[in-house]
């Protein structure tokens, strides 16, 4: 079996989880704004704090490789609810193209859960 490119996996995990870092980031400094956006398509303002919480938690954790494939099975379920809450109107391509786009991220997600993290990891040393 091929050996696997550890500087590969660890570049592929930081792109990955870059998105939810600076989303979550920027939900904090917009807070009220991002808490009435959520609120408009249903969704109740008090889980903000825990998507906050999931996303830089979650990106934190896949970046450093530690509970990768959790975090990774986390993320990927919350990037279909997102498509599906929030980029549902198929009439828009715009819309079409970012629930797309998040099932593509989970997509990535499960890759990674499937293959774990790799080498250069928290999770990859505590299997050494």
């Amino acid at each position: 079996m091929k050996q696997n490119n550890p500087a590969l996996e660890l570049a592929g995990r930081i792109l990955l989880a870059s998105l939810f870092l600076l989303a979550g980031l920027t939900k904090l400094g917009g807070y009220a704004g991002t808490e009435a956006y959520m609120a408009s398509v249903g969704v109740p303002g008090a889980l903000l704090p825990l998507v906050i919480a999931l996303e830089i938690g979650g990106a934190a954790s896949i970046i450093v490789g530690f509970k990768t494939r959790l975090v990774a099975v986390l993320l990927a379920g919350f990037s279909v609810a997102a498509a599906a809450l929030f980029h549902n109107n198929f009439a828009d391509q715009i819309q079409t193209i970012l629930f797309l786009k998040n099932v593509s991220i989970a997509g990535g997600f499960l890759i990674l859960a499937a293959n774990g993290p790799g080498a250069w990891s928290l999770d990859g040393r505590r299997q050494a």
